[in-house]
Order: C-alpha cells, then sequence, then structure tokens
C-alpha cells in the first residue's frame, strides 16, 4: 500500500486540486484529503510537488526497433509483402532494450507498440505498459489495432522491388482488395455456421483481418499527406470499418473535414527535421489547430523517431504553437486512452484504474522538469536519487 500525499493532483478528470492518493494492490484505491491509512504504509511526500498520471503514447515503435543496434534489432518491417496483417508486435517487442527504463524514467508508462508503415497493410499493433521483462505480462490490450500505411513508405519500398505497390492508386487498390477478400471470407464463414465441410480453407491472412470487418478493430491509419488522409477515409467508409487517423501532418489543412468525419487523430512526430516530401507542411501548430476543431487528438513520438521519453517536450511545444495547455495533457493523458479504447485502465487518476502515477517537482513541459516517482501498477519502478 501507497499513499502519496499532499500532491497538487491532475487527475484529468477533475481540476487541478491538492489531494492524498491511496494505492493498494495495482489499483487506485482512494482520493482525497487526511486519508487514514495503516501505519505500515509506504508514504510519498508530494508536497509542493505535482502529481500525474502516467503519459501514454498512442503510436511507436518502442522494443521493435532496439537501441544503438541496428539490422539485428530493427524488426518492425517485413518488406516481403505488401499486406501482412498477421504480423504481431508481440512478437517482436524486446522488453529489456533500454529505451523502456528510459520511457517510465521519463513518466512514460504506456504506449501503443506496433509495425511500421512500409507495407500497405503491415499487422497489429499492442498496448503495453513500460515494465516488465516478459511482453505477456505487459499488455494492456492486444491486439489494438490493424496497420496501414499510404503515401511514400509503401511507395518507396515496392518501387525498389519493381512490383506493387509503386502508386498511390496501387496502395488503395491493395488495401481494398485485402478487405474485399476478408468480407467474403468472413461471409463464407457465417454462411458455414457449424458445418465445417463448408467452411472456406484456413487462411492467416483472412483470419487476422476478421475483426476489421466486422468493427471489433480499427485500421490504424498511416496518413501525412491530405489527400492520403482522405483516401483513408473513403475506403474507411467503403468498408464500413473503424479507423483512427495517424501522424496526420497535413491534418490542419482539412481539419473542417475531419471533424465533419467524427474521427480521433494521433499527430506526431513534429519534432525533426521534413525527411520527405510529405513532410513540407510538418508543424507543431497542428495537434492544436484539430483541438480547435473539436477533434480528440493524441499526440505521438513514433519512437524511435523521437524517444519516448521526450513525449511531454513534444506536447509541450505544441502548447508553445498554439494548443491549450489542458488539450496538451489530454493528448498524452485520457485522449490517448479513450483513441486506444483502454481508458477504463489507464489515462487518469481515478479510483478503480491502474495505479500508473508520475511525481514531477514541477510542470512537465518545463525542460528543466525531473520525474521524482514512476509507480506502475502500483509498484515505484522509478525514484529519482536525491
Amino acid at each position: 500500500m501507497i499513499l502519496i500525499k499532499n500532491g497538487l493532483t491532475y487527475t484529468m478528470e477533475t481540476a487541478p486540486e491538492k489531494m492524498d492518493i491511496l494505492v493498494e494492490d495495482g489499483k487506485i484505491k482512494a482520493l482525497g484529503h487526511n486519508l487514514n491509512v495503516p501505519e505500515d504504509c509506504d508514504v510519498i511526500d508530494a508536497n509542493g510537488k505535482m502529481v500525474f498520471p502516467g503519459f501514454i503514447d498512442a503510436h511507436c515503435h518502442l522494443g521493435m526497433w532496439e537501441d544503438a543496434i541496428g539490422f539485428e534489432g530493427a524488426d518492425g518491417n517485413e518488406m516481403t509483402d505488401p499486406i501482412t496483417p498477421e504480423l504481431r508486435a508481440i512478437d517482436a517487442i524486446n522488453p529489456l532494450d533500454r529505451t523502456f527504463e528510459e520511457s517510465r524514467n521519463g513518466g512514460v508508462t504506456c504506449c501503443a507498440s506496433g509495425p511500421g508503415s512500409a507495407n500497405v497493410i503491415g499487422g497489429q499493433f499492442a498496448v503495453i505498459k513500460t515494465v516488465g521483462d516478459r511482453v505477456d505480462d505487459m499488455i494492456v490490450k492486444a491486439p489494438l489495432a490493424m496497420k496501414c500505411a499510404f503515401g511514400e513508405n509503401p511507395k518507396r519500398v515496392y518501387s525498389e522491388k519493381k512490383k506493387s505497390p509503386m502508386t498511390r492508386m496501387a496502395i488503395a487498390a491493395e488495401l481494398r482488395n485485402a478487405l474485399a477478400k476478408a468480407k467474403e471470407y468472413n461471409e463464407k464463414l457465417e454462411a458455414a455456421k457449424d458445418d465445417p465441410t463448408k467452411k472456406p480453407g484456413f487462411d492467416m491472412k483472412m483470419e487476422a483481418l476478421l475483426p476489421v470487418i466486422r468493427g471489433e478493430m480499427p485500421l490504424k491509419a498511416h496518413a501525412h499527406r491530405a489527400d492520403d488522409i482522405l483516401t483513408s477515409i473513403r475506403i474507411a467508409k467503403e468498408f464500413g470499418v473503424k479507423i483512427t487517423l495517424e501522424h496526420c501532418t497535413e491534418g490542419h489543412l482539412i481539419s473542417h473535414h475531419i471533424a465533419e468525419e467524427g474521427l480521433s487523430v494521433v499527430v506526431g512526430p513534429s519534432f525533426g527535421d521534413r525527411s520527405k516530401f510529405e513532410l513540407k507542411n510538418l508543424t507543431f501548430e497542428t495537434p492544436g489547430v484539430l483541438a480547435a476543431a473539436g477533434i480528440k487528438v493524441a499526440i505521438m513520438t513514433d519512437h524511435p523517431v523521437v524517444p519516448l521519453h521526450y513525449l511531454p517536450m513534444c506536447a509541450g511545444l505544441s502548447v508553445k504553437a498554439g494548443m491549450e495547455e489542458e488539450e496538451a495533457l489530454k493528448a498524452i493523458t485520457i485522449n490517448a486512452a479513450e483513441i486506444l479504447e483502454v481508458e477504463d485502465r489507464v489515462g487518469s487518476i481515478k479510483v478503480g484504474k491502474d495505479a500508473d502515477i508520475v511525481v514531477w517537482d514541477k510542470h512537465p513541459f518545463e525542460l528543466d522538469s525531473h520525474v521524482l516517482t514512476t509507480i506502475i501498477d502500483g509498484q515505484v519502478v522509478y525514484q529519482k536519487a536525491e
């Protein structure tokens, strides 16, 4: 049992106020003032400090491109087939990579990690905690979503191989073809019911796409350019599938369309150079513009593009570019949790939720701020040396 006492607490459910937080059996047990606790309770004095829910990155590749290794640790893109829905992030994530420690020491306690964007369909993302030595024990939700990609990345990869897709037309056609086949496969399964003689032959790719076709799992659509964003929306509507817009670099140019569609966005990485043409309109203003349009926004690092522990810095730079501070905090807490559909467990400090809590010496958007204590699932996983 842990008592975090007298910290200025940003629950992301109510206005910030000084309060106590009682943690027991990995969950938030109680919130209040002058809570009565057993004598053997471990007390963290947060007086004069700031307390936040653990931050969440809604789109990264943690553990899939390992730190300081190169090819041997690069397991995020299977660049041999543009359609690979059967691939699972959990089979590639290495939780012993040191970036996990850096992440939790930086206040990031949870993230969505998954395949990259070389393929039109790249495979299945998972939501994991940033502590543990066995990924099976770190999972919050798996599978989370099916990665699909538009634009330059699949064009470049398969143009070099002289095979489809070499154009944006072919990317869209490859995705439509896969979804149409999955829809047909699902219809055959439904028609067969419990008669094994009528069932189609097992197809691992189609089996992986069934949750997408059935509306149980969204497409996680990599799209930077405005036209690619709109193409992803067009195809999702054609097949009646769920979708979240990832990167959304030119989203600020078409915010009215995204708002009309009622979609959520995961924006970034906004820090760094414009490394390819489709990033020519890259700006930290994007998340603020989208939030102001009434769109639910999360902010990503796309780790290792930006190291995961710099997530609060990316949110802070969005505030500098015009985003409301509260919206920026939501973008790395409750909004991220809701977009990932794990808000019942993480994203805010609320009784019954996982005890993922971070104590800071000052506001995390300030560059000279430090994490003092990180708690994940009710266990202290980081304590800053005095």
